[in-house]
C-alpha cells in the first residue's frame, strides 16, 4: 500500500480495510462535515421551509431480483431512464435492449434504488456488493484495475480494489431532467440517504465510486464525508475521480 496513506483507526474494519485517508487531503477533509455538524445539518433540512413541498411525493423504492415483481413495471422504467440519462444524453457506449440501459453489473447480486413520484422515475443508483462475481466480472472499479474495462485506466485506484462484504460500490447515480431546479438538492439529498441505508442494511460501512471531479462541492451540500481514493481521469470528456464514502458515520 502506498505510504501516503495512514489507517484512520485500530478498530477490526480498519485492520483489513482502512480509511484510506491521504495524509496531504487532511485540509479538504477538515472542510467535510463532521457527524455532529452532520447531523445537524440533516435536522436543519428536514424542518427547512418548503422542503415538505419540494419533495412532493417522492418515494424511495429498493430492489433486487427477489422482489422485483412487487414493484410493476418500476425496474422497466428506472432502466429506461438509465437509457434516457447515458445513453441518449451522454452518448456512453453501453449496451441496450428494447429502449432500456443495462451491463454486466445488473445481476441478481446488485440492489437498485429508485425515486419515483406518480409513476415517473426521478432519479436512481446501483448497489453491488464488492464481493460479487458474473463470469469473469465482479465489480466495475475492479475490473478496471484488472483492465477488463475498455475507456477506465487501469490506475483508477490508489490500493488494490477490495473485496469484502462490508464494501459495495455505487454507479449509475443520476437524476433525471425532468426534476427542476428548485427540488434538485432535495432529491439528491433523498438519493443519497436511500442509498446509503439500502447498503447499511445490506450489511456495508462504505460505499466505493466514481464520481465528477467537483465531488467535494456536492458532498458538502449534501453533509456526505467523502475521501478521494484515486486520481482524476477523463472519461467520456467528463473529469472524474473514485471516492470513498463513510456511509456508518453518516447515517449517526
Amino acid at each position: 500500500m502506498d505510504q501516503s496513506f495512514r489507517l484512520a483507526d485500530s478498530s477490526p474494519a480498519s485492520m483489513v480495510f482502512p480509511e484510506l485517508e491521504p495524509v496531504e487531503t487532511k485540509v479538504v477533509r477538515e472542510d467535510v462535515l463532521k457527524p455532529a455538524r452532520r447531523s445537524r445539518f440533516l435536522a436543519e433540512r428536514k424542518v427547512k421551509p418548503g422542503t415538505r413541498h419540494s419533495l412532493g411525493n417522492i418515494h424511495a423504492t429498493a430492489m433486487g431480483f427477489r422482489d422485483i415483481h412487487e414493484h410493476g413495471t418500476l425496474l422497466v422504467k428506472y432502466l429506461e431512464a438509465r437509457k434516457s440519462i447515458f445513453i441518449d444524453r451522454l452518448n456512453w457506449t453501453v449496451s441496450e435492449a428494447d429502449g432500456m440501459e443495462f451491463d454486466q453489473y445488473d445481476t441478481p447480486a446488485c440492489r437498485w434504488v429508485v425515486l419515483h413520484e406518480f409513476g415517473e422515475v426521478l432519479g436512481g443508483v446501483r448497489l453491488l456488493p464488492t464481493t460479487a462475481r458474473c463470469g469473469t466480472y465482479s465489480y466495475m472499479l475492479r475490473d478496471a484495475q484488472n483492465g477488463l474495462l475498455e475507456g477506465l485506466p487501469r490506475d483508477v485506484l490508489f490500493f488494490e480494489a477490495p473485496v469484502k462484504p462490508f464494501v459495495w460500490e455505487a454507479s449509475r447515480f443520476f437524476i433525471t431532467e425532468t426534476v427542476p431546479s428548485t427540488r434538485r438538492t432535495d432529491v439528491q439529498q433523498k438519493l443519497f440517504d436511500s442509498m446509503a441505508r439500502t447498503a447499511v442494511q445490506n450489511g456495508a460501512s462504505k460505499i466505493l465510486g466514481i464520481v465528477p471531479s467537483v465531488w467535494s462541492r456536492w458532498a458538502r451540500r449534501l453533509g456526505a464525508g467523502a475521501t478521494p481514493i484515486g486520481a482524476k481521469f477523463s472519461i467520456d470528456g467528463t473529469m472524474s475521480q473514485s471516492v470513498l464514502f463513510n456511509i456508518r458515520d453518516y447515517l449517526i
